[in-house]
């Protein structure tokens, strides 16, 4: 049998099988991590900056985590009492992941939705969500066209104090941000991943 090139056996190696959730209500509950193509979890000091961003208590915020994978970002919202979140994903063994978990923990404010993560964005248009967290895959050859679509929808699902956190190979800067109705609030780089909380430009 053919040997998987050595970076690759390196990186199926140091995949976690498990991640924690870092605060609130849920503190230290592990998340099982599948084995699929393109799950890659958002890394626990990369979401302890953003929900030091975001603030520990987002008590009575409503989130959409539209590429939902492992659940971590709108686990993590919801165990710091975010009143609302929906977990949107296609893969059906992430689903069942999901549900699993969303049944153990009796997250009673946590809905699993099956689906594409842009369209449940755009079912959700003009519906003034708190926080819309984007983490699509970047083995997707397609991903900068993705990321346009997701950040678009995520626009129009968010309140004009709404604020879209964004994961992607590249920083993604204001210019192109703008066409878009939305701008850098916070940046971070972390290996090779690129994160961002964006808010809305203010109403000309």
């Amino acid at each position: 049998m053919k040997k998987p090139p050595v970076s690759a056996a390196r990186a199926a190696a140091s995949a976690p099988h498990e991640i924690r959730i870092i605060g609130g209500l849920w503190k230290r509950t592990l998340l099982p991590v599948a084995d699929r193509p393109g799950l890659r979890p958002t890394p626990s000091r990369v979401r302890e900056t953003l929900f030091n961003w975001l603030g520990q208590d987002l008590t009575g915020l409503r989130c959409v985590d539209a590429f939902a994978g492992t659940g971590a970002l709108g686990l993590e919202a919801a165990s710091r009492g975010a009143v609302e979140v929906v977990l949107v994903e296609q893969d059906s063994a992430l689903l069942a992941n999901l549900s699993r978990t969303v049944t153990k923990l009796k997250a009673t404010a946590v809905r699993v939705e099956r689906g594409d993560g842009v369209a449940a964005l755009r079912q959700r248009a003009g519906q003034g969500f708190d926080v819309v967290f984007l983490d699509p895959p970047f083995a997707d050859a397609q991903n900068e066209t993705l990321v346009l679509s997701a950040l678009a929808a995520a626009r129009q699902a968010i309140g004009a104090d709404g604020l879209v956190y964004l994961e992607a190979p590249r920083p993604w800067l204001d210019d192109e941000l703008a066409t878009l109705g939305l701008q850098v609030h916070r940046q971070g780089k972390a290996g090779a991943v690129a994160f961002h909380l964006l808010r809305p430009l203010p109403a000309q």
